[in-house]
């Protein structure tokens, strides 16, 4: 159980903070929590009583208070991210002592073990603006929406932005071959099949093949093709937390996974090639992302067809244009990944791309 008196929390200066204030003596209360700080991936700092001079109470991103040691904290300093920790449940003096050292929270175990993994973990990782998240789908097969995500990644990443490319299409082949990284070493998607919960931010990033500067979670060569869909929420939004830029890979289809990522986007880019048979099938594509995804917009691929452009092919959809995506000239064999000829035509419409769409996240 965990209940709230306030909510703030001590913002964090760089994004980035150390592990929380642990103030017990009970053994056994101290165990637990020094558990759920190794879950949460941060290392605590633990006193038995308020810490002598100034630094660690009041500079400690967040303080686990033991009901046991309540009485000796009352004087200390009043500030936000104090969380009283007890095992009590039928103890209703609680909260008159939670009031007394101003603490934000009271939090019985082990029913509130979830919540302060998180909250633990949020601290630690310092969480800031969320990442920029932005889904490529395709029209109809073939449309060049693999090659476009692997462009906007890698361009995103050349500009210095903290830069995460996720494959969702397992019968796509494979981003990480399309980069150049199939051998690369990291993990894939059926690694993280069990998740669920939260997924370390930090942990996700490194634990991911590193190629052309960025981040890339794509699928093994194996037979699984689905992800649970709490798996996928618990990962991109891992990815997310880590502010910068995700790019998503999506399918044509939307099962209970895809959902998942199109709920997690910002904006999706429904790339087009201009001839009529595509833009039918995917007005029937846009029909089905659009209930999930608010922000959908068209990407247009020539060669075109006599009497379609562009804006003819964003109007017949009613979305608005990005604008004409030209084509990679590079072999995909020359071991240059999409977009990673920066002076190329590819690279400089995802460029301008970037430049329209405010990175909020921004993370480097």
């Amino acid at each position: 159980m965990a209940g709230a008196i306030t909510h703030d929390l001590p913002p964090a200066a760089d994004g980035r903070q150390g592990g929380p204030l642990i103030v017990t003596e009970d053994a056994e209360l101290l165990d637990d929590l020094l558990r759920l700080c190794a879950a949460a991936g941060a290392r605590p700092e633990v006193h038995h009583g308020v810490p002598e001079g100034r630094g660690s109470w009041e500079a400690a991103p967040l303080v686990l208070v033991g009901d046991d040691a309540a009485r000796r904290v009352r004087g200390a300093a009043r500030r936000r991210g104090v969380v009283l920790v007890g095992r009590d449940q039928d103890d209703s003096g609680v909260w008159k002592r939670a009031v007394e050292i101003g603490a934000d929270h009271v939090l019985m175990l082990p029913d509130g073990e979830q919540w302060l993994v998180d909250r633990i973990a949020d601290v630690a990782e310092g969480v800031g603006r969320p990442a920029l998240t932005v889904g490529v789908i395709g029209g109809r097969g073939g449309a060049g929406a693999s090659t476009l995500a692997c462009a906007l990644a890698v361009t995103s990443a050349r500009e210095g932005r903290r830069t995460l490319l996720v494959d969702a299409d397992p019968l796509g082949g494979g981003l990480d071959v399309l980069l150049g990284g199939e051998a690369a070493e990291g993990l894939r998607w059926p690694a993280f099949a069990a998740s669920r919960g939260r997924v370390g931010g930090g942990a996700l990033e490194e634990s991911l093949p590193e190629l052309h500067a960025l981040r890339v979670l794509s699928w093994d060569r194996g037979d699984s093709v689905t992800i649970p869909a709490q798996a996928v929420r618990a990962v991109l939004a891992a990815a997310r937390r880590r502010g910068g830029t995700v790019v998503v890979d999506l399918p044509r289809r939307v099962d209970e996974g895809v959902a998942e990522a199109l709920a997690q986007l910002d904006l999706g880019l429904l790339v087009v090639p201009a001839d009529l048979r595509a833009v039918a099938a995917a007005k029937r594509v846009a029909s089905v992302v659009g209930m999930v995804l608010r922000d959908l917009r068209v990407a247009v691929r020539g060669p075109y067809t006599p009497g379609l452009d562009d804006r003819e092919v964003a109007r017949l959809l009613g979305l608005p244009l990005v604008g004409e995506v030209p084509a990679e000239s590079a072999p995909l064999d020359t071991g240059v990944p999409p977009g990673g000829a920066a002076r190329g035509p590819l690279a400089r419409f995802c460029t301008a791309f970037w430049q329209r769409v405010p990175v909020e996240g921004g993370g480097v």
